[in-house]
C-alpha cells in the first residue's frame, strides 16, 4: 500500500510484488487505454511497461492522471470507498505497512 498513490496487489506467485502471472501466460497485451485514472477507486493493471499485464492490480487512492495510456484501467469501485481509505492509512510513501 502506498499512501497517496494506490493499493497493490495480486502478485500470485511471489507475493511480493515482483511476480504474477496470467491465464494467457507470463504477461498480456494492454487492451486499452480508453478508461482514465481519473478518480480515487479506479481499477487499473499493474505492469512494468508495454504489454507486461499480469495478474497484479491497482485500486487507486488519488486520481492518477500521470498513468493514463501507460496502465489498463478496467474498472471503478462503486461502494466500500471508505474501505479503501483505511486500508490506505496503514500504508506508507515507501510502500511498507504499519499493520
Amino acid at each position: 500500500v502506498t499512501s497517496g498513490y494506490w493499493i497493490q496487489m495480486g502478485d500470485i506467485t511471489r507475493m511480493d510484488g515482483t511476480g504474477g502471472k496470467s491465464i494467457y501466460g507470463t504477461h498480456f497485451e494492454d487492451e486499452n487505454f480508453n478508461r482514465k485514472h481519473e478518480a480515487p477507486g479506479i481499477l487499473s493493471m499493474a505492469n512494468k511497461g508495454p504489454n507486461t499485464n499480469n495478474s497484479q492490480f491497482i485500486i487507486t487512492t488519488v486520481p492518477a492522471p500521470w498513468l493514463d495510456g501507460k496502465q489498463v484501467a478496467f474498472g471503478k469501485v462503486l461502494d466500500g470507498v471508505e474501505v479503501i481509505k483505511m486500508v490506505e492509512s496503514l500504508g506508507s510513501k515507501d510502500g511498507t505497512m504499519s499493520k
